[in-house]
């Protein structure tokens, strides 16, 4: 394939507003899916995009704005899961399942009942790159800068909150502080990213790259680089790729991250293999 063929999807404008919003969306997914992936909160993105699918519902029946509408509900979901969790003896897991499956049984049941308002209930739920905006992509750059930001300025207490939430509220951490911070910038991220994957894939943007990323480190750090990395290389490949096989979107940069994570899986192994072969040596 020549460079003139590689680039033509670049002439229209539609096309590169989905590079930029994948590539920064897959950024953002690979940054803030560390701390879920570590938290054992896996299912989380799956199961707030799916209460906020519910809150856009609600939003569009009562005249509320679609986007702060859903925002709200998202939010409060959130809040609502970390509240259950630090309260009662039930995993995240289970709190996640209870209450995000009921608000996105909420939100078909509205859809069906009264109709979809404004945006597709197709695209929320499958994902529209190639109809997002360039609003779209400066409201992805703009979570994005919120995360960043946070994570800069809470990184120490956000860290030792991750590994050991109890010790941290002992040595002064302010744990719910920080739990509920990283819980809206959770939400606003898959509230962000939705247009470009949908609710059926955004748990896969926000896992995969973090998995790659703590199969190759040690380091947190070092993860948060390698896992921002691998999302934003995957949105940026999966996004051209798509064009040019005439793929879905979404499900192409899902398959390029799990590429990433095969790639990975055997690496990761011979490396152990490998160390382990030089210390029985030694």
């Amino acid at each position: 394939m020549s460079w003139s063929e590689l680039s033509d999807p670049y002439a229209f404008e539609f096309f590169r507003n989905g590079v930029y919003v994948a590539t920064i969306a897959g950024a953002l997914c690979g940054l803030v899916g560390c701390y879920v992936v570590l938290r054992n909160m896996s299912y989380i993105g799956h199961g707030l995009s799916h209460a906020i699918f519910g809150g856009y519902a609600a939003a569009g029946l009562i005249g509320v704005n679609l986007f702060l509408g859903a925002g709200i509900w998202g939010v409060v979901t959130a809040l609502a899961i970390g509240g259950i969790v630090r309260r009662r003896p039930i995993g995240s897991d289970a709190a996640i399942g209870v209450v995000t499956t009921a608000s996105f049984a909420l939100g078909i049941a509205l859809v069906e009942r009264y109709g979809s308002p404004g945006r597709s209930a197709d695209a929320l739920l499958f994902g529209n790159i190639l109809g997002v905006k360039s609003s779209d992509v400066w409201l992805v750059v703009g979570v994005s800068m919120v995360a960043v930001a946070f994570i800069a300025l809470a990184y120490r207490p956000l860290l030792f909150t991750t590994f050991d939430a109890e010790v941290a509220e002992v040595t002064g951490v302010r744990t719910t502080l920080i739990d509920t911070a990283l819980m809206v910038v959770l939400a606003a991220t898959v509230l962000a990213t939705m247009n470009v994957m949908g609710v059926t894939l955004i748990a896969a943007t926000l896992v995969v790259p973090a998995v790659v990323a703590r199969m190759l480190t040690d380091s947190f750090a070092v993860m948060l680089a390698i896992a921002t990395l691998v999302g934003s290389i995957s949105g940026f490949a999966g996004m051209n790729i798509s064009y040019h096989l005439d793929l879905p979107s979404g499900s192409t940069i899902v398959l390029v991250g799990t590429m990433f994570f095969l790639i990975a899986f055997v690496a990761g192994g011979h490396l152990r293999r490998r160390a382990g072969t030089v210390a029985h040596a030694h």
